[in-house]
């Protein structure tokens, strides 16, 4: 027999199904906003675990900082492996330079003889790289840049192997932070390549995402690099993460040896020209406002106060720092990043650093590094 239902049971059973749903999405409210406040947290915490170790602010003029930074010349020999259309020039040539608080980085058309292999090409421009001046394992890396635009531009800010431990590339490695082609302006392109990762075959391991005019806005590239695991980012959203996939294959995972990093433009080439070079927009410069460089915070290299990290706030001082989070009657060294001791009696509470010439400071306990600062 067939069931009748009445306008009043569709009601009731409506209001009932009303409830079931509204209860429902009360639920997954909870529930999102429960992860959204356990995201906020893990990444506060993640936040407070890296310690600057090296930078260049660029708050001076004149040449780059010999001390960090080098002109890398060599490869134009060989086009730099990849048909570029620039010489790659010293430092005489002045394509490299420090103004108004930025790094300037300028392509330029304009013949120039390299005398290595003596020939002349078109265009000049610079690569400079922190190879034996700046090289790290693993760390937080941050680049604030400005880059060219214009078809056949191809900047890039992006990591190689200091020793390749495993042999020439790609069997050491390499980390793009960021690369940009002109064609194609709006895409930032961050990369891995490996032995058995690389696009000479088809195995590319990286992502794409489109931002907002990269030549007009100033944007954050980033890259975190542990023992298994490097995740890219773009002004702090992820933009690609690749885990280390097992152990003992350095043909999968050749990051865990030295990598120093390097700033160019590159004109033309196998991709930055795919579609040729417009003559019209040069000169064209990439603007770095700062590179950073941060260490992991943790048991290994971090030293814990009665289970508190020491603190100092904030990260980039130009009166004086905050320092809290230690045992109060504990006094610390104040060592600069030359290795020469500022002060052996430093203590919790406010520091005056207004007097300290540029630079990074460290905080030490018994000779180990447990806080920094950059006095700016």
């Amino acid at each position: 027999m067939k069931r009748r239902i009445t306008i009043g049971t569709c009601y009731n059973w409506g209001r009932y199904n009303l409830k079931v749903i509204l209860f429902i999405n009360f639920l997954s409210m909870k529930r999102f906003l429960l992860l959204a406040i356990s995201c906020f947290i893990l990444s506060s915490v993640h936040a407070e675990e890296w310690g600057l170790i090296w930078s260049d602010e660029f708050d001076y003029s004149g040449e780059p900082d010999n001390s960090k930074w080098s002109f890398d010349t060599q490869g134009n020999d060989w086009d730099w492996g990849n048909n570029e259309a620039q010489n790659y020039t010293p430092k005489e040539n002045r394509n490299a330079w420090v103004e108004n608080g930025n790094l300037i980085i300028e392509a330029r058309k304009e013949s120039w003889r390299w005398w290595g292999d003596g020939e002349t090409k078109q265009y000049t421009s610079a690569r400079i790289i922190s190879k034996n001046k700046g090289d790290w394992t693993y760390g937080k890396f941050e680049i604030r840049a400005l880059l060219p635009k214009g078809r056949g531009m191809w900047p890039a800010i992006w990591m190689l192997p200091t020793d390749e431990v495993y042999g020439g590339w790609p069997k050491s490695g390499e980390l793009d932070i960021m690369e940009n082609v002109g064609f194609d302006p709006l895409k930032i392109h961050c990369n891995i390549h490996t032995e058995a990762y690389h696009h000479s075959i088809n195995t590319n391991k990286g992502n794409t995402v489109t931002t907002s005019n990269p030549s007009e806005n100033w944007h954050i590239y980033s890259l975190e690099w542990f023992e298994d695991n490097v995740t890219f980012y773009l002004d702090g959203n992820m933009v690609f993460s690749f885990d280390k996939e097992q152990d003992n294959n350095s043909a999968v995972w050749p990051f865990d040896q030295r990598f120093h990093l390097l700033l160019n433009i590159a004109v033309g080439g196998g991709w930055g020209g795919e579609q040729g070079i417009d003559d019209s927009v040069f000169p064209q410069r990439m603007l770095v406002d700062y590179v950073r460089v941060y260490e992991q915070r943790n048991s290994t290299n971090s030293e814990l106060v009665k289970d508190n990290r020491l603190k100092v706030t904030p990260s980039f001082a130009t009166e004086s720092v905050n320092i809290c989070g230690g045992e109060e009657d504990v006094e610390y060294q104040l060592v600069s990043i030359q290795g020469v001791t500022v002060s052996s009696n430093v203590s919790i509470g406010t520091l005056d650093v207004s007097s300290l010439p540029k630079g990074i400071y460290y905080l030490c306990k018994d000779g180990e590094r447990v806080a920094s600062f950059l006095k700016k």
